[in-house]
């Protein structure tokens, strides 16, 4: 038999994705063996109780299993399982959905994305060509608007002064030079595959962020566990994200400015954490608000500076 699959979504007020990217399973995988999770993250209408209602799904409340098991189920498909929790960010929905899932292989994937061929095979013989090494595999990355543009094709590794990071083949047309398997720096957190051992041996998604860089440094921590990450063009997923720069807003200035920082304070050591901290801190941050202040946007500076300095001075373990 086939290893089993658990693909694990975060539902917030996504009911119309959520829903479409089950159906995009359900109309084209033919994996014979996986399961769907679907966590809602506190939405405001009961929209976990409209996906168990319309798949049939098992209720899980409170991240806790419950309800009889897939293949007790006469339905031609797996019905999906359902978990109710509060809003705890990216990392804390997928930790959640875990509680649920039963598979060898765990597939995160963001709701608003679809798929329009099989996908879970591909990803699943890659992680078995070494399955001792190889911990992750991420597929290619399309823009559902634009499905010939690329998103993802891999990542370069992070800069340890700057902790940024380019997107391989972003924005750029799907080619022949983007269809061959390679190992990635990092996973692509709207649609990542990981073992079983992988977690256990490295741990789940840190929640520390609640707002980016989870997948950045999770795929840290896969690396120092000693596992390979790959990136797999055979199996496509296609991402409703806009393909245009997002406006800032001051949550997001706020979460991704602290996260960057986190992230060096977790994964950096010696004189490369000591010099990113400065460099966000000093020179990065304080630029950046002064630009936003120059244009009258006082908020937007005020959390880029929160956030970083809540970075430098928030207790994690």
């Amino acid at each position: 038999m086939k290893a089993l699959v658990s693909i694990i979504t975060v539902n917030y007020n996504g009911l119309r994705d959520t829903c479409e990217m089950i159906d995009s399973f359900r109309n084209h995988e033919t994996y014979p063996h996986y399961e769907i999770i679907v966590v809602d993250n506190g939405s405001r209408l009961p929209e976990a109780e409209e996906i168990q209602e319309r798949y049939r799904g098992n209720l899980v409340p409170d991240g806790s299993l419950s309800g009889s098991p897939a293949s007790d189920n006469p339905i031609p498909f797996p019905p999906v399982k359902v978990v109710r929790n509060i809003n705890n960010g990216f990392a804390g929905g997928n930790n959640a959905g875990l509680k649920a899932a039963g598979g060898d292989y765990l597939f995160f994937i963001n709701n608003d994305t679809l798929i329009k061929e099989p996908v879970l095979d591909a990803l699943v013989r890659r992680m078995e060509c070494d399955p001792q090494r190889n911990g992750g595999v991420s597929p290619m990355l399309k823009f559902a608007a634009c499905p010939d543009i690329l998103q993802y094709a891999g990542f370069t590794p992070l800069s340890s002064l700057t902790l940024r990071n380019t997107s391989i083949g972003f924005m750029q047309q799907d080619g022949p030079r983007f269809r061959t398997p390679c190992e990635t720096a990092s996973l692509h957190g709207a649609a990542m595959m990981v073992s079983r051992q992988a977690l256990q041996d490295a741990g789940p998604m840190s929640e520390i962020y609640f707002l980016f860089y989870e997948e950045l440094d999770w795929s840290a921590q896969l690396r120092k566990a000693g596992y390979r990450l790959w990136y797999e063009p055979a199996a496509v997923v296609y991402h409703k994200e806009s393909m245009t720069a997002k406006r800032g807003s001051p949550m997001r200035e706020f979460y991704l400015s602290r996260a960057r920082v986190l992230f060096a304070r977790r994964n950096l050591r010696g004189i490369r954490k000591y010099l990113s901290c400065t460099y966000l801190c000093i020179l990065v941050a304080p630029k950046k608000a002064a630009v936003y202040l120059l244009h009258g946007q006082g908020t937007l500076a005020k959390a880029t500076l929160c956030g970083t300095y809540r970075g430098m001075f928030v207790q994690y373990r």
